[in-house]
């Protein structure tokens, strides 16, 4: 597969170019069919969608809660995630359905259930997430699985993205890939912080660097490919003005087709190009010159925090837990929570502390919740 040996270095000048439907289906196995069909004639290598288990991945007062949005596919949040999710059978349906059209197809795992349904289904690589960029009991699973991971670094700091790289390395997983990603939706050019991709290149020479894109139009991922990305990844849609959140941030099959064919086109023994070089090359712009700024290194951007503050993953308590008692690692559970609690990087970090008070199965820790 075009993926591992780029991976494992043995290709430099070739893109895999990844098509994410995540749930822009709209719930429909038909239209993701068509989708995946769009994506495999636009020039694509994968389609990747995206899985979870709703009580893996959400406590309950975050899926009870009430969703009112132009968006949404039911009263609840949970009933509107519920809506949009595929069964197994489904799943198996559209991977027999890429098998014939000789297209790779996967998601992303959302939680530890998915990633074990995904590997299951012997899915050619498994994506993790940016929100479970800092959910390392789920990258330290997925590290000792024997497929290829792709893993975007999106609302995370360098020092984050230091320790997934220590995690891979500690469990002797070397088949991985880093996604530079901003998650901001649409992301503007200003934020997309291309020049991460040479940064990231350089802190990690072995590890291939690609680019997971939020922003509107193919100019910006076309710089990031001149940059030295070798993999890359968009959302897809039929139609941007479709009901759902993601539309808006894909791209249509004729947007797709050019990206594609710009890449075939491009030269690629000559990458990595200088900014200077990719802005001539593309023949300029100020929304390509902003999105190739000088960055100095990683940060959680404030365009990020939206979607932090809605999708990041906190320590949630895995049973009722008493005033008093010291943490240990079968107590915690890392779940999208309604409110937020302790961040999932904090993990191991509260293994031997004691609870200042009682907390529900579900509920956050917080700060306030910990006696240092």
């Amino acid at each position: 597969m075009l993926l591992n040996d780029i991976i494992s270095g043995k290709v430099v000048d070739s893109v895999y170019i990844i098509a994410e439907i995540g749930q822009n289906h709209q719930g429909c196995v038909e239209t993701a069919k068509k989708m995946i069909w769009e994506a495999k004639k636009a020039g694509c290598h994968c389609v990747k969608f995206q899985k979870s288990d709703l009580p893996a991945k959400f406590t309950r007062s975050a899926l009870d809660r009430e969703y009112i949005s132009d968006h949404a596919w039911g009263k609840t949040y949970g009933e509107h995630k519920e809506y949009l999710e595929f069964s197994k059978d489904q799943y198996l349906q559209l991977q027999a359905h890429c098998k014939e059209l000789n297209v790779d197809f996967t998601a992303s795992a959302m939680d530890e259930r998915s990633l074990e349904f995904l590997a299951d289904l012997n899915v050619p690589f498994i994506k993790i997430g940016s929100g479970d960029a800092n959910n390392f009991p789920l990258l330290k699973k997925a590290a000792n699985l024997n497929l290829p991971l792709v893993i975007s670094t999106g609302m995370q700091t360098m020092q984050t993205v230091e320790r997934i790289v220590q995690t891979m390395r500690e469990s002797g997983k070397e088949d991985f890939a880093l996604m530079h990603c901003v998650s901001s939706y649409p992301t503007d050019p200003e934020d997309c912080s291309l020049q991460l991709i040479s940064v990231l290149r350089r802190r990690f020479p072995n590890v291939a660097i690609g680019y997971s894109g939020h922003e509107l139009g193919v100019v910006i991922i076309q710089a990031a490919v001149l940059l030295g990305a070798p993999i890359v990844e968009r959302h897809f849609t039929p139609d941007k003005i479709q009901k759902g959140s993601d539309h808006r941030c894909s791209l249509e099959p004729q947007e797709l087709k050019a990206l594609t064919t710009a890449i075939t086109n491009f030269k690629l023994s000559s990458v990595p190009m200088s900014p200077q070089e990719i802005v001539q090359k593309l023949n300029g712009g100020e929304e390509l010159e902003a999105a190739l700024q000088h960055v100095e290194s990683k940060t959680i951007l404030p365009c990020e925090l939206p979607c932090r503050n809605k999708l990041g993953k906190s320590i949630v308590a895995a049973r009722n837990l008493n005033k008093g008692y010291r943490l240990q690692l079968a107590d915690m559970a890392i779940k999208v929570s309604e409110p937020s609690g302790l961040t999932a990087e904090d993990y191991l970090d509260l293994v031997g502390k004691e609870l200042a008070g009682n907390i529900g199965e579900d509920e956050p820790i917080l700060g306030s919740s910990i006696i240092n």
